[in-house]
């Protein structure tokens, strides 16, 4: 329905943005990629998918076309909706994607909230072959980072986690322990490995 929107990005969290343009506020579930790539944004071209079901319409957004395409190659697959797919893109790039479809890895990718083995293994057979194209482009830019251990990375981390549907306890102890463990992480960081963890 629409490739992308165009316009000032007036409100960001890392679950949805609303882009205005023309006028018009358009509320866009994202991944954790893309709103790592809007973060310092004012204005940006946002790619979309407009997915339709017998309860619900949401629009996707997607920091690149690369993203949204590795979306609906994750949506194709039989059991795999948008918020799984959008969860798989938050906890791996198009590249790490790339890398645990063609070596197979049915446990790494299973570590995704709500994503069994059996579909994590359907989704592995499915897409193995179209793996190839995946992370190729390198479209992606570096993580903005926060201060490292600072009280702000720790509360925006959690918020984020919690904005994902884990819980705001088991949020807030797996951004401790990985604080512990990698004190110069950045928020997207953090968030990445905290959802490896969960």
């Amino acid at each position: 329905m629409y490739d992308y929107i165009q316009g000032e990005v007036t409100e960001l969290t890392p679950a949805y943005a609303v882009v205005e343009a023309g006028g018009v506020g358009y509320y866009l579930v994202i991944s954790l990629q893309t709103y790592a790539e809007l973060e310092h944004l004012s204005s940006a071209r946002v790619y979309t998918h407009f997915a339709v079901r017998e309860d619900a319409q949401t629009l996707y957004g997607f920091a690149t076309r690369e993203e949204r395409e590795v979306f609906r190659l994750l949506v194709s697959v039989s059991g795999v909706g948008g918020n799984t797919a959008r969860m798989i893109l938050s906890t791996y790039s198009p590249a790490e994607l790339a890398n645990i479809l063609a070596t197979e890895n049915a446990v790494l990718l299973k570590n995704v909230k709500g994503l069994g083995l059996k579909t994590a293994q359907k989704i592995i057979v499915e897409l193995k072959d179209k793996a190839a194209g995946l992370g190729s482009t390198g479209t992606g830019s570096p993580a903005q980072t926060i201060a490292a251990g600072t009280d702000e990375t720790r509360t925006e981390a959690t918020a984020a986690l919690t904005m994902l549907g884990f819980g705001k306890a088991a949020s807030e102890k797996a951004v401790q322990s990985i604080l512990k463990e990698t004190p110069s992480a950045g928020v997207e960081e953090v968030i990445r490995l905290a959802l490896k963890k969960l």
